[in-house]
């Protein structure tokens, strides 16, 4: 028999980590090559996990709610043929550990880096993140197998402000000087780091009556992609009014006999996408991503939209929305709407987006400032339409108006090229009429 391992395969396009949301199996099972074992939730999509091998399972490495990264230990299995050792040796490296463990207490320094081999075998989303908060990965301990340096490990340090910098003494030396010097001085240590991103501080606490309700995967790496958006992007934002009177006029004329042809409804933001496509083809600058000592100007125009299914959100693309009629785009966002509430969204479909349309109108909302969906470079905000009276030739008219709101991405775009764009999208929804539109 072989013991082989399953490892978090790639689970997207930019996906780096996975959360196991439930294991599919148990210690003991016997899988097929392909079953699938484990469901796995990204920020991206859900997706169950298949066996790499045909085999029993003789451990899960990894527990439920756990996250992982791409390419990291989820469990063993022991396949049948015989004798030979893992593909990978990594088994082999297991083999090893578990001595290594029980004479732990020795030779600290020595003993450390026999304990860490794969301390020095950095995930990109590490290597980013070291990058971004000038960590010095040396002189972090990891808590991961083989002593690998994880994303929570480089999170935890961000937090908690102490950030080992290159020069710095090692942390274990620190430790080992510490109790000579001056142990009472720990209390000033913090306002050293104050420019660092701001610590979290004591957590909150629950009191008699409060519901505690744990944080998933999917929250989890919302809340992450939330962080990282608003820490590494500098937002601006810009609201345009826009009169969408000739637009509802249209959309009420068409909506009965279209849902009744073509079996799906005919909303208002399939009307919104198209605008927005279209004036992205005028206004590629927005179109567009940072990449550090460049801007990247994207040639598709793949429109993100965001779609809420229980506590979860995903932001499915549209793709070649500038190709597509509005009866394409209408049909694309009830398909994609479709397979969020029913989870069965593929890594196909969350992959390649390039700018972000969200419908907060559906809720109610009039004004919004959305969170830039990283790394694209700005996001829209519908919001919701609304009759009031709006002065024009001379008098009050009753009106449907909609405000749009734009969060850009300061090092990208200014206000010029974003107001115009604004403006153009406006021009564009003011002038679809019954005469001039058409939604095939």
């Amino acid at each position: 028999m072989a013991k082989e391992k399953i490892n978090m395969p790639q689970l997207g396009e930019s996906v780096t980590e996975g959360t196991i949301s439930s294991w599919l199996v148990e210690p003991g099972d016997t899988v097929n090559k392909y079953d699938p074992i484990a469901e796995v939730m990204t920020d991206k999509v859900n997706a169950e996990v298949p066996s790499s091998f045909t085999g029993k399972i003789t451990e899960l490495v990894a527990s439920e709610g756990d996250t992982i990264e791409v390419g990291e230990l989820m469990c063993y299995i022991e396949t049948e043929g015989g004798g030979e050792e893992a593909s990978s040796g990594d088994a082999g490296e297991d083999k090893t550990e578990a001595p290594v463990e029980k004479e732990a207490v020795g030779d600290a320094d020595d003993q450390a880096d026999e304990d860490q081999p794969m301390k020095k075998r950095y995930s990109p989303a590490v290597l980013r993140m070291a990058q971004e908060n000038d960590i010095d990965l040396n002189q972090v301990k990891g808590s991961g197998r083989g002593g690998r340096i994880t994303r929570k490990d480089l999170e935890k340090l961000i937090a908690s402000g102490d950030i080992p910098k290159a020069g710095d003494k090692q942390p274990e030396q620190a430790k080992q000087e510490a109790p000579k010097q001056e142990a009472p001085a720990a209390p000033s240590q913090p306002a050293a780091a104050s420019a660092q991103p701001a610590p979290s501080g004591p957590q909150p606490t629950a009191q008699e009556g409060d519901v505690e309700i744990p944080v998933t995967g999917v929250r989890k790496a919302i809340a992450q992609n939330m962080v990282k958006s608003k820490t590494e992007i500098p937002h601006a934002w810009m609201t345009v009014e826009v009169d969408v009177t000739n637009l509802a006029e249209l959309r009420n004329a068409k909506k009965d006999e279209f849902k009744q042809k073509e079996g799906f409804s005919l909303t208002y933001f399939a009307f919104f996408v198209k605008a927005v496509a279209q004036a992205l083809k005028e206004f590629p600058e927005l179109n567009s991503t940072w990449a550090g000592d460049k801007i990247i100007q994207r040639k598709a125009i793949n429109l993100n939209i965001a779609v809420a299914s229980g506590n979860q959100l995903f932001v499915p693309v549209i793709k070649d929305a500038d190709e597509k009629s509005i009866k394409g785009i209408a049909k694309d966002i009830t398909d994609l709407a479709k397979k969020a509430r029913d989870g069965k969204l593929t890594s196909a479909d969350m992959e390649g987006g390039t700018f972000t349309v969200n419908n907060t109108g559906s809720f109610g909302s009039v004004q919004s400032m959305g969170v830039i969906n990283h790394p694209q470079a700005a996001i829209l905000q519908v919001e919701s339409i609304v009759k009031r009276p709006v002065f024009m030739n001379g008098m009050f008219a009753a009106r449907d108006m909609v405000n749009l709101c734009l969060s850009l991405d300061h090092r990208v775009l200014d206000g010029l090229v974003c107001g115009n764009f604004l403006a153009r999208v406006k021009e564009i929804l003011e002038n679809m009429t019954k005469e001039n539109t058409s939604v095939y």
